[in-house]
């Protein structure tokens, strides 16, 4: 099955300097993917303005992926880590048994990013941050793991930022014409979120920042009708 998510129907919420939309329900803000997929329970897509941002809050038990779309964010947090992550590059945080952090914009333009949160495969772990950089040349053409809890997949890309769940998020940059397939054993779902450009999923159109779930089929097959920047989530069914 596949179930589109269009944006025009996410969550939403904003203020003086930030513009969010929630794939799942955020916040008190209701969303069209209720409040999980598997174990992924956030998908939100901020717009933040220059110079603005999170203010230091805390987590716990929650691994918080942040894909930088355009721009750049700043992360500090309590444990002394502090880091500046730009567009096309990844930071994963594992809250763990909790950790304080703030993300700030400290850019002189606009912040696009996506904040993804799943849960670990088990609480109270050590909390850790680490980002890494993923060249868009690299994706080019093919699905490449960015963040992965799947000791197969870390085997073979090791530069791929760890999360604590066996689930890995992929990246790939397709030219027009351009198709990929990602295989779905039984017990595996995926969620895909066109980033940029327009694409087919298992025949379905979606256009940019429109996600998708992706469950009880063999498959996700993405044709990119246009260039396209795609982000695909493989999780476990639970």
């Amino acid at each position: 099955m596949n179930v589109a998510i269009p944006f025009d129907r996410l969550g939403r919420f904003g203020n003086d300097w930030l513009d969010s939309r929630f794939h799942f329900n955020f916040s008190g803000v209701a969303a069209p993917m209720g409040f999980a997929f598997g174990p992924l329970r956030v998908w939100n897509d901020d717009h933040i303005k220059p110079h603005s941002g999170f203010p230091m809050h805390g987590h716990r038990d929650m691994e918080i992926i942040t894909y930088v779309r355009r721009g750049a964010i700043s992360h500090e947090d309590s444990l002394g880590n502090r880091g500046r992550t730009p567009a096309g590059d990844v930071q994963v945080m594992s809250a763990g048994t909790g950790i304080m952090h703030a993300e700030w914009n400290e850019e002189n333009e606009p912040t696009h990013l996506f904040q993804i949160w799943v849960e670990p495969r088990q609480g109270g772990l050590k909390p850790r941050w680490a980002q890494a950089q993923f060249p868009k040349d690299d994706r080019a053409g093919r699905l490449v793991p960015l963040a992965s809890g799947e000791a197969a997949v870390r085997d073979s890309n090791p530069e791929t930022l760890l999360i604590h769940q066996d689930a890995t998020l992929y990246g790939a940059l397709l030219a027009t014409g351009d198709k990929v397939v990602h295989a779905l054993p039984e017990g595996r779902i995926a969620y895909v979120v066109v980033a940029d450009g327009t694409a087919t999923v298992n025949g379905t159109t979606l256009g940019t920042r429109d996600g998708m779930a992706v469950f009880k089929v063999e498959a996700a097959e993405i044709l990119a009708e246009e260039g396209s920047e795609i982000l695909l989530f493989d999780l476990p069914a639970k």
